[in-house]
């Protein structure tokens, strides 16, 4: 058996979802990353609660889609797995490129990038790698990524959020005091910790107060 894996480039198509309309009012764009078994139009909900007028919602789509459940009848999508990761995440940040590129948003609008879960790494990745201008980078519910350290971090300005609630099945208290203090050392004074008094799921009350 003389077998090889090979790797080629190609141009594909991917979607995303909006919530509400970019104007002249609107103050806050939200880039927001869902995490596994979402899909972008379906997260969306979570943000319906904020002022339509001046929030203005981009979620973008994890490109691998799969079947939820033996029934075949409900499609979620994941970002990354352990295979390939490296390439994979590139090209998961050019698809993101693309998204913000499309929306051509205004200088004069405040940018929110929100990471849920699986989307916690893309979020991360994504500002760090892009050297991304933002107000706020809102982690909810999943990991930093592990190879990040403090120099990766010296540019950003923004206030940082890490959101975990305390009953979530996949943070132990030992998995979500590390994270924190993962957090304090990359992040420094610029970052939150807010924990909830809840399940692994969207605090919705929390995502109206940062605004």
């Amino acid at each position: 058996m003389n077998s090889s894996e090979k790797e080629i480039s190609y141009q594909t198509t991917n979607t995303y979802s909006t919530l509400n309309t970019l104007t002249s009012k609107t103050k806050h764009v939200w880039l927001v990353c869902h995490g596994m078994g979402y899909l972008s139009r379906y997260f969306l909900k979570y943000f319906k609660n904020l002022n339509a007028e001046e929030n203005y919602i981009i979620a973008p789509q994890a490109s691998s889609k799969y079947y939820l459940g033996s029934k075949f009848k409900h499609v979620g999508a994941s970002w990354l797995t352990k295979e390939n990761t490296l390439a994979e995440t590139e090209n998961v940040l050019c698809y993101l490129d693309a998204v913000l590129e499309s929306e051509n948003i205004p200088n004069d609008k405040k940018l929110i990038v929100f990471g849920y879960s699986q989307g916690v790494s893309i979020a991360t990745r994504y500002v760090v790698k892009r050297k991304l201008t933002c107000s706020q980078l809102i982690l909810h519910s999943g990991g930093i990524p592990k190879e990040l350290v403090v120099e990766d971090l010296k540019f950003l300005k923004a206030k940082v959020s890490l959101i975990y609630g305390t009953n979530d099945a996949y943070f132990n208290k030992d998995r979500m005091d590390l994270e924190a203090q993962r957090a304090i050392e990359l992040f420094g004074n610029n970052v939150t910790i807010i924990p909830f008094d809840g399940i692994h799921e969207v605090n919705v009350a929390l995502i109206n107060d940062l605004v």
